[in-house]
């Protein structure tokens, strides 16, 4: 399918504006970072805690992000609401297991005060361990008649607390009186549950640590992924046409990264292990899209021997003006709608891949192809220098 016949447009002739603009991208980037202090990592990469939290009644994410904006958790922590589960993902910076529990307390008193108060004489049933339950209610159901030895009991504790975490409770209890089908819970115990326990408006899924020493080793096995995808695409590509063409290739998919990471330092965004997913399918991709051109210029040089490069490089990459806007247009507008739909969970990928997209396109016209006509230019200048001055050197001696 061709969208484009017989077009001739002369792209190099207009490599400087995009060159220009690309200069100006790489230095706003990287002065970002330099400021900054380099990119924003995500948990991921810098460690911290993450906290899932799973509400009976599940509130905007921007609701939950203002109850936890307090001065004990040190700002504002990144909030981010998972559809699949309709859970939070509550992220801190956290990496001590010490502050670990402390931490925790705080964001569970924080949630209680803004979507419900708990009731501190009583134990809240949808956040109890069975360890917890059990002695809490040893007494009480002793009290109301209820006898059982210490093994009944820790069984009962494990019955009510597996029954709530099991679908399609996974972990919320609307009432006391849901647990009436509980083998072992009798009328009895749940008159007992109502007086000693109360229902939370939410409930802690599970708290997953990242240290510090393995967010850094995330970070440079990341950096190792991305050079060597690099490095081998190199030595494919020198080894498939010629090493100009290789450097020319990596340079512009090194071009494509630097913008990348500079543009999310400029917005203020995190890099994720979803970012770094989304770099490696960005170099991958922009690099297919230089061999294409670079592939119909290896061919026309073959049949059009008498045309000069830049004009041979012209003809390339309009013979493959299609191909470029199809696929091109097709993944960035795919990627568009994660950005605009995906929700923050994809906001990071889906970033990387339509600011990515475009600018790994125009640099396999404006950015690659130049380098392999800048190279023949200084190349020839070399050669037309080397006659003239053998030629001076033979007019001294005689």
């Amino acid at each position: 399918m061709e969208l484009f016949k017989q077009t001739n447009f002369d792209f190099l002739g207009k490599k400087w504006p995009f060159i220009g603009a690309s200069l100006v991208l790489t230095v706003l980037g990287l002065g970002s970072l330099i400021v900054k202090g380099g990119p924003k990592y995500g948990i991921d990469f810098k460690g911290g805690a993450l906290v899932y939290v799973k509400f009976l009644n599940q509130p905007h994410a921007d609701k939950v992000r203002a109850a936890l904006t307090i001065p004990q958790l040190g700002g504002t922590p990144e909030v981010v609401e998972s559809k699949e589960t309709s859970e939070f993902i509550i992220g801190t910076d956290v990496t001590d297991e010490k502050a670990l529990a402390g931490t925790r307390a705080i964001i569970v008193g924080a949630l209680y005060k803004s979507f419900g108060a708990a009731d501190p004489s009583k134990l809240d049933l949808n956040n109890a361990g069975s360890g917890a339950l059990a002695e809490r209610l040893r007494d009480p159901l002793t009290r109301n008649g209820v006898a059982l030895s210490e093994v009944q009991l820790q069984d009962l504790a494990k019955a009510i607390t597996k029954f709530r975490d099991t679908p399609p409770r996974s972990g919320l209890l609307h009432s006391v009186d849901e647990l009436a089908s509980v083998p072992g819970v009798t009328p009895a115990v749940v008159q007992t549950l109502k007086q000693e326990c109360f229902i939370g408006p939410f409930t802690i899924r599970g708290v997953d640590l990242v240290g510090a020493k393995i967010g850094a080793d995330l970070r440079r096995q990341a950096l190792y992924v991305i050079l060597s995808a690099l490095a081998g695409m190199l030595v494919y590509i020198a080894f498939r046409f010629e090493w100009i063409y290789g450097v020319a290739a990596v340079v512009a998919v090194f071009h494509d990264t630097i913008i990348t990471i500079g543009l999310f330092s400029l917005f203020n965004l995190e890099i994720s292990l979803t970012v770094v997913a989304a770099l490696l399918t960005l170099v991958g991709y922009s690099m297919n899209d230089t061999i294409v051109v670079f592939d119909r210029i290896r061919e026309n040089l073959k049949l059009m021997r008498r045309e000069k490069l830049d004009t041979l490089i012209n003809i390339s990459v309009n013979q493959t003006l299609s191909r470029t806007i199809l696929t091109s247009g097709l993944t960035f507008l795919t990627a568009l709608s994660l950005l605009l739909f995906g929700g923050p969970v994809l906001r990071g990928f889906a970033f990387a891949l339509v600011f990515g997209i475009f600018v790994g396109t125009y640099s396999s016209i404006f950015v690659a192809s130049p380098i392999l006509v800048f190279w023949q230019d200084f190349v020839e200048r070399r050669k037309g220098a080397s006659p003239a001055v053998a030629a001076g050197a033979v007019r001294r001696r005689q």
